[in-house]
């Protein structure tokens, strides 16, 4: 089958040379029971290629399964992979298949490969290597047949340098690696995708299908589409549903789309390895030297108040004074006074204006941090868990499991 023959066939749109040079590959080795890894951003439609190369193959007639493993919980992906026997675990009232026995003969496709957990790992590498496993809580080994496509937007060899995934079981996925092409290298095929979206969106709400005029046309192809496809086809939708006339032009579209530095910034959020938590460490730092400075703060104010007003400062404290003077120099209150220029010595009059308060000692727990710095992160993006866990710099499995943690489903 063609190139062509195989854009028709799946309603691929596009004809960039790398798209192109996927689709030729998928077909080559789709007779084969060779590994494949297929790699590219997030939302570079890499789950169509598993169905290219199942379709394609003598397996077409077997099942066809996609696991997410990104979104399955570390405690029960075994059983869902690889079944379960009754009473293995709490709550495992029956016996039950996983996904390489009921696939047996068939494709597995596992996107978002490099979420799974070690353990897990294992099992795999056991299946591909030999082709046996075993269910959870039990001691007989299974003999399945089964085509393992897996998939990944992350940096596999960062992932095997940190000790996230196994080297041994990367290579043996890796026998073909595919790569997809992010929307902003396919620039010939943005508008091409653009108008298949408003047709089928026309279609869908049975309306007329929208237009770009051209410098709509060029503003689409210059953009960097950080969410790929996925990002295209949902502005399409809104631009459909949204706006009245069909005519878009590029002032209309520049309230959908971010800007180049908005987009830029979240591109390089996304593209952050899991395990750099240096940004983290900094903002722990500052927030404990800010609770220091503001203790010392307390203790010279009530020193002041209880000595008449005057107090000889420390080099370390008129340093303290003279710092949080600077800060709020810029926007003086009016019930502020004025700093002498040698920070040494501060008249203090008017004492009784001074109330009494109780000091609360602020937590310092970094559970405490790390639960309020997930609560932000939600609330900044809407509950959108994708775009929280990119601006923490971990993972999404890391992510859920935290906010199951820190019962903050509901928040």
């Amino acid at each position: 089958m063609t190139v062509q023959q195989i854009k028709q066939r799946f309603g691929i749109i596009g004809n960039t040379p790398a798209l192109n040079r996927a689709l030729e590959v998928s077909a080559q080795v789709a007779p084969t029971d060779i590994s494949v890894l297929v790699t590219g951003e997030s939302g570079t439609g890499k789950e169509i290629i598993p169905q290219v190369i199942h379709q394609l193959s003598s397996r077409k007639h077997g099942q066809y399964i996609a696991v997410n493993c990104g979104a399955i919980p570390e405690g029960t992906i075994d059983s869902e992979l690889f079944g379960h026997e009754k009473g293995s675990f709490t709550g495992a009232s029956g016996s039950r298949l996983g996904y390489f026995e009921v696939a047996d003969g068939g494709t597995i496709f596992l996107d978002e490969v490099a979420e799974l957990p070690m353990q897990t790992q294992v099992r795999l590498l056991r299946v591909l290597e030999t082709g046996e496993f075993m269910r959870v809580g039990a001691s007989k080994v299974i003999k399945t047949n089964v085509r393992v496509v897996a998939a990944t937007n992350e940096n596999m060899i960062a992932a095997i340098s940190s000790g996230k995934f196994r080297e041994d079981l990367y290579y043996r996925l890796n026998t073909v690696p595919i790569q997809l092409p992010a929307l902003k290298n396919r620039k010939e095929d943005i508008h091409l995708l653009f108008r298949k979206f408003a047709h089928d969106f026309a279609d869908k709400y049975r309306m007329p299908a929208i237009k770009l005029s051209d410098d709509a046309v060029q503003l689409i192809e210059e953009y960097q589409w950080p969410g790929n496809i996925r990002q295209l086809k949902n502005l399409v939708e809104q631009l459909s549903v949204i706006e009245t006339t069909r005519d878009i032009d590029g002032f209309t579209l520049t309230n959908y789309i971010q800007t180049k530095s908005e987009s830029t910034d979240l591109v390089l959020r996304k593209n952050k390895p899991d395990n750099d938590f240096s940004e983290r460490e900094l903002m722990y730092k500052f927030l404990f030297d800010m609770k220091k400075d503001l203790t010392e703060l307390k203790k010279l104010v009530v020193d002041i108040v209880s000595k008449g007003g005057e107090i000889s400062l420390t080099d370390g404290q008129s340093a303290i004074v003279n710092r949080m003077y600077t800060d709020v120099a810029s926007n003086p209150i009016s019930t502020a006074r004025t700093l002498p220029e040698s920070g040494k010595n501060i008249d203090i009059e008017d004492r009784g204006n001074f109330e009494v308060h109780q000091e609360i000692e602020e937590s310092l727990s970094l559970e405490d941090r790390e639960k309020e710095l997930i609560k932000k992160a939600l609330d900044k993006h809407r509950g959108k868990r994708k775009y929280a866990a990119s601006e923490l710099g971990i993972s999404e499995r890391t992510l859920y499991r935290k906010i199951k943690e820190y019962n903050l489903a509901d928040k």
